[in-house]
């Protein structure tokens, strides 16, 4: 359980992500925004580490590197800022079914139909929680919402296939990623978006709690409780995220909850703790002796 709550961190304050964007980000900069956060803090965990990848393991980073950080966090935040932070939210939140599906072709997993129905039940809580009668829907929005909760969910699983290198450490494994998907990053955001934006103290503080605390710190603990959990109970933990950024706008933004919000928060908390539970065990009636089945009297036995 300790393991459990450490990893519940991550999803916990990746769930800051929606408020720090929208409050205190320059908008229009979503590739930049990922950018800063993956790339610095990736170069910090690299060079205290003094770890590199070996053989193998240079491809599967940037593999891991791309899908986790390069393609998920500027598609994250192309959601957060053209959708309500409701929508947005809940379009993440499908991941664990996702991840649940993904399973069974990539880690040859039975499908858990335990889990993957708890899953269902967290994205109709968070549905509940964040999304009102007059949320504005943008397609642009709901593209990249979807797609990073995709390129998540198979991040996730390939990490869960590949584990991690024998005597590599979290922060290591964290920074090679953060690192891969911060160069992948690197041309994407200056092609794209052109020269930076101005950054003032506001926006600086915000960088700087999404890469240090959001993404170097965050990720270690993400991706060590992953090589520990199952995969989709881990995958549940990310329902923290849009709950922790519903928390934040009824008390930073007085965005109220009302009765409906309450009850699909509890939804979503009950999927959340029943992912972590093993699947109940179908108990079979005990054989007949032998000379007593059905139909054995009839049969002449």
């Amino acid at each position: 359980m300790p393991r459990t709550a450490l990893t519940a961190l991550a999803p916990a304050v990746w769930g800051t992500t929606y408020l720090v964007t929208t409050e205190f980000l320059p908008a229009g900069h979503p590739l930049f925004a990922g950018l800063l956060r993956a790339l610095p803090a990736g170069l910090v965990a690299v060079a205290w580490s003094r770890t590199l990848p070996r053989g193998a393991w240079w491809g599967k980073a940037a593999v891991l590197g791309v899908l986790n950080i390069g393609l998920f966090l500027p598609l994250l935040f192309t959601a957060a800022e053209r959708l309500p932070g409701g929508p947005a939210a809940t379009l993440g939140a499908a991941q664990p079914l996702l991840v649940a599906l993904l399973a069974v072709p990539v880690l040859h997993e039975r499908l858990s139909a335990w889990r993957l129905g708890w899953g269902a039940a967290g994205v109709a809580g968070v549905g509940l929680v964040v999304i009102g009668p007059d949320a504005a829907l943008d397609g642009t929005g709901i593209a990249a919402g979807l797609a990073g909760a995709a390129t998540m969910a198979l991040g996730v699983t390939l990490t869960k296939r590949w584990g991690r290198p024998a005597g590599v450490g979290p922060l290591a494994f964290a920074g090679w990623q953060l690192s891969a998907g911060g160069l992948f990053l690197l041309p994407l955001t200056f092609a794209v978006e052109g020269p930076p934006p101005a950054i003032g103290a506001h926006a600086a503080l915000g960088y700087l709690w999404l890469g240090l605390v959001g993404g170097l710190i965050t990720y270690a603990l993400w991706f060590q409780g992953l090589g520990a959990l199952p995969v989709t109970s881990a995958a549940l933990l990310a329902l923290l995220s849009p709950l922790v950024a519903a928390v934040l706008g009824a008390a930073v933004l007085g965005q109220a909850l009302g009765p409906v919000q309450l009850a699909g928060f509890g939804l979503a908390l009950a999927a959340l703790v029943a992912g972590q539970l093993p699947p109940p065990v179908r108990r079979r009636p005990p054989a007949p002796p032998r000379g007593k089945e059905p139909g054995a009297v009839a049969a002449g036995r």
